[in-house]
């Protein structure tokens, strides 16, 4: 039983607390953090993220991103996703001898905090540190990066149907005021959802 009870609150636990890049690290393409590999010249604020078209639960997540004060959007923030495919995979790709996801966007915010992904419900990846082996929760990785600032993990964005989704996990996120539980709402052919975010106070170097 104490064995499960470590499991389970393992499974609920998603907070993955602040990234440890140094410069060194930054500058080097095979050890920095993925956030800083995007193509693009100039990020805007919408993405979608490879293989939408083709998915049968598209999702569209859209929101507003916040200085620490919850009231002044915040304008040039990059915000980074990475997620398992519909089947719960983790698609790895290689490139320069660096591996990464493959299902993955980047956004920039506007000048009113906005930002749009294009995505799709991902499937229940393989829960680490379990045995026998056994699925985990549906969820999509943020990783904000604000101007002048070290770039750290938010948690991870679950979702309301998910049936693994326990009342025993939804109590300790409420209990420790954690909200990122999505309730994604059809519309035509997609699924929509808004989510807003509160930059952390005192995420300087």
């Amino acid at each position: 039983m104490k064995n499960l009870l470590t499991l389970i609150s393992f499974a609920c636990f998603v907070v993955f607390g602040f990234a440890q890049n140094t410069q060194a690290a930054l500058d080097d393409y095979e050890k920095r953090n993925p956030i800083y590999d995007y193509s693009e010249n100039q990020l805007n604020n919408t993405d979608t993220i490879p293989g939408f078209e083709a998915k049968a639960n598209k999702l569209k997540i859209t929101g507003t991103i916040y200085e620490s004060d919850g009231v002044t959007p915040a304008k040039d923030v990059i915000l980074f996703i990475e997620q398992a495919d519909d089947n719960g995979d983790y698609q790895i790709k290689e490139k320069n001898n660096k591996r990464y996801m493959y299902h993955r966007g980047w956004v920039k915010t506007n000048a009113d905090g906005q930002y749009t992904f294009y995505t799709f419900i991902p499937g229940s990846a393989i829960a680490p540190v379990t045995y026998p082996r056994r699925k985990g929760l549906k969820k999509i990785l943020p990783t904000i990066k604000e101007d002048g600032k070290q770039e750290y993990y938010l948690d991870a964005l679950l979702f309301d149907n998910d049936p693994l989704l326990t009342k025993a996990c939804r109590k300790r996120l409420k209990r420790k005021g954690i909200d990122n539980i999505l309730k994604p709402e059809k519309q035509g052919d997609m699924l929509i959802v808004t989510k807003d975010i509160v930059l952390e106070k005192n995420s300087t170097l």
